[in-house]
């Protein structure tokens, strides 16, 4: 008898025994996981800080101030960058400097105050260390054709401003119409995270089967086209790049002097030109009810149009508006020469082109353009022909009481504006009935405005190095490996407590 109890105690001992190692390993799993995840995630903070860059967008209109931010690491050679801030500015475009000393001290003083807004977005031992890059674009561009001494001088003044500041400055450029095409495209499928998409172990790979997404980019001087090829053709219009260990081929063109800007000096000459008499001319691109005195200077002082025998830059013509569509329409046209081509596609002025193929971005310019129409984010090419006349067609009182939001500057130019995007887009570009559906008329992608800047900053990262390793944690792949082991063994200690359970209760 003393036996048996002696025997059934130690059987209810082994059971409590076997329950409490149970227990113990499931509480030791779950610690395991839980000091796994932690330290990782800990050891990921401290083995890289972030790193920063500056990249200063000087365009034909105004500069900008982007400042970006990365982790010290890379994914496969390219830093994953963030903008974190941007500035405006204040002052005249960079293309307008060194012609009055005045309007010259203003906007350096409209750059220093970004630099000193940037600056307090960057921890103070990170300055010396944030590279500052500046890319002209196509206003110097020409500026750069009209007066490369003055061109040249500008940018010397700018590399000894930003040589000055906190910062690691890197290079003052102006940068070629075929770069500012690419960055455009890079930055469009990094926002729509066509090269990284995060996993489930919340790190950054290469989406399978992706596609890139082309670019239009329409600013004040130049107008870029980029989109991805299988082949490579010949030229400079296709460019190779590599992001995040994977190589691309990129078809990229810039039209200087086929900006929103220039191109309407280039309508004004046309409609001046076609005019019998200098002092009345009728603008049918300019809605009626609208007048304007304008300064041949203002049309002239370009190198995108042949000036007029016995010019005179204080001569003014004063414009009344038209509102003839069609006929607007036919002067817009007149500006492109669609004949000349000498390869099997071409997109005007003799450019060769491949076929437009997927979905397309288009910003900017693009952008605020359709915006006035109404036909912002997608739309096909019977709508926006039908926007277009409709908006022509408007007068002048009943458009500003439509478009409260359009300052009349831009307002006047609209009509113009449309049919240039218009043509360019399907004359041009050769978008039609089916292709024109996959252009998305846009300004931002997940809150961050769309342009080179960002592109740059991607591909300038290449030549940042990662900061130091301090502390090595483990490889995603043995961080992965523990996971899944320490998990197993919660799975199987919670069914063995399972089992044990039944058995004791019954």
């Amino acid at each position: 008898m003393l036996c048996q109890q002696e025997m059934g105690s130690k059987k209810k001992m082994g059971y409590k025994c076997r329950i409490a190692g149970v227990m113990l390993l499931l509480i030791g799993s779950i610690a395991a996981l839980i000091v796994v995840a932690v330290v990782q995630d800990k050891l990921k903070v401290k083995k890289y800080g972030l790193e920063f860059g500056i990249v200063i967008d000087s365009g034909s209109s105004r500069s900008n101030v982007y400042l970006y931010e990365w982790p010290g690491e890379k994914e496969n050679e390219t830093g994953v960058v963030t903008e974190r801030k941007n500035c405006k500015v204040k002052g005249a475009p960079i293309s307008e400097l060194e012609v009055s000393s005045k309007e010259d001290e203003k906007t350096f003083k409209g750059f220093q105050d970004c630099m000193d807004k940037i600056k307090n977005h960057i921890p103070e031992e990170k300055h010396k260390t944030t590279p500052l890059f500046l890319g002209a674009t196509a206003g110097m561009r020409l500026l750069e054709m009209k007066d490369e001494k003055r061109a040249n001088k500008i940018m010397g003044k700018l590399r000894d401003f930003l040589s000055k500041q906190d910062f690691q400055f890197h290079k003052a450029s102006i940068i070629t119409g075929q770069e500012e095409g690419l960055y455009g495209w890079i930055t469009v499928n990094y926002l729509k995270e066509n090269f990284l998409q995060k996993n489930m172990w919340n790190t950054y790979v290469h989406p399978n089967g992706a596609e890139t997404v082309g670019s239009m980019d329409l600013g004040g001087a130049s107008t870029q086209i980029a989109f991805q090829v299988q082949e490579r053709g010949e030229g400079a219009d296709y460019k190779s790049v590599k992001l995040y260990g994977y190589p691309y081929t990129v078809y990229t063109h810039s039209f200087l002097c086929y900006g929103k800007n220039e191109a309407d000096k280039k309508v004004l000459d046309k409609v001046i030109r076609e005019s019998s008499d200098p002092a009345y001319v009728i603008n049918p691109c300019y809605p009626k009810g609208f007048n304007i005195t304008i300064q041949a200077s203002s049309i002239y002082d370009t190198v995108c149009i042949l000036k007029p025998k016995n010019y005179n830059s204080n001569q003014e013509f004063y414009m009344v508006g038209g509102a003839d569509s069609e006929k607007c329409g036919e002067i817009v046209k007149s500006i492109f020469n669609f004949q000349n081509c000498s390869s099997k596609q071409c997109s005007f002025n003799g450019v060769e082109q491949p076929p437009v193929t997927g979905d397309f971005m288009a910003y900017a310019g693009f952008f605020f353009i359709a915006r006035a129409l109404e036909q912002s984010g997608k739309s096909d090419l019977d709508q926006f022909n039908i926007a277009v006349g409709n908006f022509c067609n408007t007068d002048w009182a009943e458009l500003k009481l439509q478009k409260p939001w359009i300052s009349d500057g831009y307002l006047k130019t609209y009509c113009f504006a449309s049919h240039y995007v218009l043509t360019l887009l399907a004359d041009g570009y050769k978008f039609d009935n089916e292709t024109w559906k996959n252009i998305h008329f846009e300004q931002k992608i997940k809150e961050t405005s769309i342009g080179w800047s960002l592109g740059y900053m991607l591909s300038m990262s290449n030549m940042i190095p990662s900061e130091v390793k301090e502390i090595t944690p483990m490889t995603n792949p043995v961080f992965a490996g523990l996971i899944f082991l320490f998990s197993a063994l919660i799975i199987v200690t919670a069914v063995l407590g399972f089992i044990i359970l039944i058995r004791i209760c019954y």
